[in-house]
């Protein structure tokens, strides 16, 4: 694959407009503008990361999280165009320049397709399919719908948020560049080639879309089928998952801390695990030097030190292997390729994470509950789907938003208007309709 041309700020559905614009240098400055202003974007702050919504301890929610690996991605784009550009000297005064922006762009966008309640509500949605009252509905789908809905993903989710054109919004849904919409796509391939763990980067109703951006990027496509497509990924996209990578894990280690779910020296061992005895020393003494006694802060300049540990030897890796992500043969995170210091310290605090965050009651709580909130809604929003001429359907449907088309004489289409609906809730309003629809709480006019 070919930088001058992974790197276009033509827009999806305004293609016809591309050769009159000029301002190049501000079009993925845009992108992201475009992301902030938006009611999806506004939404992720009452969606659930890893912990419950916050009480008098404020701990990461998906806006939050969001935002912080925009902000590291935005220096592994910038440094990885730096020393690229002293490899490359042509690359330079050209939109490669611009990939910060992108990748920042990019990790504002990459949660913005998860449901409620993190994982579970993902998996709620899957089963409801798989193990509740929806398996009813394989005989009467395709059997590539039937794909996506019991392989339901977040990613494939949010590159439906920003390319579908919803009912009253114009053609190219968001109208991102095309290179901000592939360095989102983590898995770029249809639900039915979906590995075992079930991960996919676009619905069949977007698949088109992704083609197009794919075909003009010249992307390396694997299986040009229309059931089976499959390209490799685009560059950016390591950066933009390096980011995720290492916020949720360093800042769930932050907030475990503050949560007690963690003692502080417990964290101290995770958070200098990447440093040997001279630099932890060091870090010890610039601490003491600047007169910081108190635990919670000693722990974020510590995490500060590990980000930015993690971030330079991401860049290193981006960079010493970028011939072979060029070529398509690159293979894994640039996490799972880190020194290997890095990588054992960092598969530690996975393993202690899984351990005591992830397994933790107060995380289980959340999963549970969020589970079951799901598992309600989708059973009655697809049975009104399926079903819209009961009374007690047409009383349903009049609470989705117009934007999704839950009329259409299509049934495909309208349990894909339920899952957009759903999928797009706060965890908030997702348990205020669950406790209306059960007769839990009447609103007080």
């Amino acid at each position: 694959m070919d930088w001058l041309r992974l790197i276009s700020n033509k827009r999806l559905g305004q293609e016809d407009r591309h050769p009159q614009r000029h301002d190049d240098r501000s079009e993925f400055k845009r992108d992201s503008d475009r992301l902030v202003y938006s009611a999806a974007f506004r939404r992720l702050q009452n969606k659930t990361q890893v912990f419950p919504l916050p009480g008098s301890i404020f701990v990461h929610n998906r806006l939050t999280h969001s935002l912080e690996v925009s902000s590291l991605g935005k220096s592994l784009g910038d440094d990885v165009a730096r020393e690229l550009t002293k490899r490359h000297p042509e690359l330079r005064g050209t939109l490669f320049e611009e990939i910060g922006t992108i990748v920042q762009t990019a990790g504002l966008a990459h949660d913005m397709g998860n449901p409620p309640f993190g994982h579970s509500g993902e998996k709620a949605i899957q089963t409801f399919f798989t193990e509740g009252n929806g398996r009813s509905l394989q005989g009467s789908v395709s059997p590539r719908l039937w794909s996506d809905i019991t392989h339901f993903e977040g990613n494939a989710n949010a590159f439906r948020l920003l390319t579908h054109r919803f009912r009253g919004r114009r053609p190219g849904g968001f109208v991102m560049t095309y290179s901000t919409l592939a360095s989102i796509v983590k898995y770029p391939f249809s639900s039915l080639c979906a590995s075992r763990h079930g991960k996919f980067g676009f619905f069949r109703d977007e698949q088109e879309y992704f083609r197009r951006v794919a075909d003009d990027l010249g992307m390396i496509c694997l299986d040009p089928s229309a059931d089976t497509l499959r390209y490799v990924r685009h560059p950016l996209v390591y950066l933009t998952e390096a980011a995720d990578d290492i916020c949720y894990e360093i800042m769930d280690i932050e907030d475990a801390h503050k949560l007690k779910l963690l003692s502080f020296d417990e964290t101290v061992d995770l958070l200098l695990g990447y440093f040997d005895d001279a630099a932890r020393a060091r870090i010890f003494q610039r601490i003491k030097d600047e007169g910081v006694d108190d635990e919670n802060e000693k722990i974020v300049y510590m995490r500060a030190c590990a980000v930015g540990h993690l971030e330079q030897a991401c860049v290193r890796t981006f960079v010493d292997n970028e011939e072979a992500i060029l070529n398509g043969t690159f293979e894994g995170s640039l996490v799972s390729h880190l020194p290997e210091k890095s990588r054992a310290a960092y598969r530690h605090c996975s393993e202690v994470s899984v351990r005591k965050i992830y397994q933790s009651k107060t995380v289980t709580d959340v999963e549970l509950s969020g589970y079951k909130i799901m598992e309600t809604l989708m059973d009655a929003f697809v049975g009104a789907a399926v079903h819209p001429e009961t009374f007690h359907s047409k009383q349903l449907i009049r609470r989705v938003s117009s934007q999704y088309d839950i009329h259409s004489d299509n049934l495909e289409t309208r349990i894909m208007a339920v899952a957009d609906y759903i999928s797009g809730m706060t965890d908030v309003y997702a348990l205020d309709i669950y406790q209306k629809i059960n007769g839990i709480s009447l609103p007080i006019v």
